[in-house]
């Protein structure tokens, strides 16, 4: 996929581990800012401008996710479905069972599949030496010669940006990987605290630095607490740094509640500007759902908006369906700090 920074990307559902990504145009009214006009193919959206590159609907068949259903060729079915129909992000991770996600992914991307994605991963490696080796690892396993997006993962500890961007460490095995063509855009993600993000941005402008993209919780429940949609998203809008919303369900934590639907949790991230909302994809029948809100999508007016934040505040405001932010249990670097060198 030979596309640059300001070319009309044409990139649907994010697809990884298989999770979806969804195509997502806010309203004007929104506090976060407004995406600019998507255009329609199908069923799928994509937006318009370069700085909303990665999509619209990400099936992202993620990274993780595309790791659980029990067969191999199972996995590599839902991969090439979401494809065919349109998803065109995926994403994935070098950590993602033991690389089982990665490896899946890279035989269903042969047969001319990798040529209609744009393919995204992440390495947990805070040093150079470790950085460099999970990044030839990860093209090793997917099958491929370049990794459209390459993110650090699990930006989660204060200290993390300092490792990042301390004199040789991993941020000179990625631009040098960019430079020898193996990585096009960088970006990071995070799932615990908003202030971690801002910190890693501010640490990256004073190397001079801009990221390409930026992934973080974006779901009804954040909204209320520690909120990465309130504190983040306006920074990476006003800078023009692509939103990857993810944990839409938090792995179903939200559903939990009784509160919300799966297509409210999707539609509600989708109205949010973001590029690509990233959602797990594990069945058919769950990748039939995505696609089914990406066809019908239009943004929440503000009035649904409101009942909808209404309805989760007062459950949503000590982060009990959003464990992510609260405790340990989703933080695998914590449980194998080998990982980051």
């Amino acid at each position: 996929m030979h596309t640059t920074r300001r070319d009309v990307l044409r990139l649907g559902v994010a697809v990884a581990s298989m999770t979806a990504g969804l195509v997502a145009r806010s309203s004007a009214e929104t506090d976060t800012g407004a995406t600019p006009p998507s255009i329609r193919k199908g069923d799928m959206l994509y937006p318009c401008t370069w700085q909303h590159w990665r999509t619209g609907v990400a099936g992202r068949a993620r990274g993780h996710h595309i790791g659980r259903p029990s067969s191999e060729e199972e996995g590599i079915r839902l991969i090439r479905a979401a494809v065919d129909r349109g998803v065109t992000f995926m994403d994935n991770s070098w950590d993602y069972h033991d690389g089982g996600s990665e490896i899946r992914m890279g035989k269903a991307l042969r047969d001319g599949y990798r040529d209609k994605v744009f393919l995204m991963t992440k390495i947990d490696g805070r040093t150079k030496s470790e950085a460099a080796k999970q990044i030839e690892d990860s093209l090793k396993r997917l099958q491929t010669d370049h990794i459209d997006l390459m993110q650090y993962h699990e930006i989660i500890r204060m200290e993390d940006p300092d490792r990042i961007f301390a004199d040789g460490d991993a941020q000179e095995a990625v631009l040098e990987a960019k430079k020898a063509g193996k990585i096009r855009y960088i970006g990071f993600t995070g799932h615990k605290d908003p202030v971690v993000h801002l910190r890693m941005l501010d640490l990256a402008a004073k190397h001079r630095f801009r990221f390409d993209a930026v992934q973080m919780p974006l779901n009804v429940m954040d909204a209320h607490f520690r909120s990465f949609q309130h504190q983040v998203v306006p920074v990476l809008v006003k800078q023009h740094i692509a939103v990857l919303g993810m944990k839409s369900m938090a792995d179903k934590n939200i559903l939990n509640s009784g509160l919300v639907t799966p297509v409210e949790c999707l539609r509600y991230a989708m109205t949010l500007p973001t590029s690509v909302v990233i959602t797990g994809i594990e069945s058919m029948e769950i990748l039939n759902q995505a696609l089914d809100v990406v066809r019908t999508f239009e943004p929440m007016p503000p009035s649904q908006v409101a009942a909808l934040l209404k309805r989760t505040a007062m459950v949503a405001a000590d982060g009990r369906y959003e464990p992510f932010k609260t405790t340990a249990k989703f933080d695998s670097t914590a449980r194998n700090p080998h990982w980051l060198g």
